[in-house]
């Protein structure tokens, strides 16, 4: 009998990308059953810096929020995690992962209600109609460190 093989599970994430709540979300997803994490934060646009280089814009910063929350990541995994950046766009950066490096479930972390750009976009109802399940986390902006983001 072969075993199957682990879930591969994309994580979704910004300015939350290394609150606790995302760390914790990932431990309980390790330790219910074999899976294999990657990050995705999308780069993101602000300003008149969209219009002077709207290719990359973001990236860097996305770059700094990899650096940042990967070592947290891996080890509520209980094993290194991969970390990628996205589309400017949220949604077309998850399409593109899924498309490109398929997954079998994501984990969305974002800010609570009020603060969220990705909620008002309905980034998890839309992310959920590609066909995966998605699980989501919610932090408070109080949690977030925004002189990093």
């Amino acid at each position: 009998m072969r075993a199957s093989s682990p879930s591969r599970v994309l994580i979704v994430a910004h300015v939350t990308a290394d609150c606790p709540e995302l760390v914790e979300a990932v431990a309980r997803r390790a330790e219910d059953g074999a899976c294999t994490f990657t990050l995705l934060v999308p780069a993101r646009t602000r300003g008149l810096r969209r219009i002077a280089d709207p290719q990359n814009d973001g990236i860097s910063e996305a770059e700094d929020r990899l650096e940042l929350a990967i070592p947290m990541l891996s080890e509520a995994a209980g094993e290194p995690i991969i970390g990628v950046v996205g589309a400017h766009e949220p949604l077309a950066a998850v399409q593109d992962a899924l498309n490109v490096l398929g997954f079998d479930e994501v984990i969305i972390s974002m800010l609570s209600v009020p603060e969220s750009r990705w909620f008002r976009l309905e980034l998890p109802r839309k992310v959920r109609a590609l066909g995966v399940p998605v699980t989501e986390v919610i932090t408070s902006a109080r949690a977030v460190d925004h002189s990093a983001a």
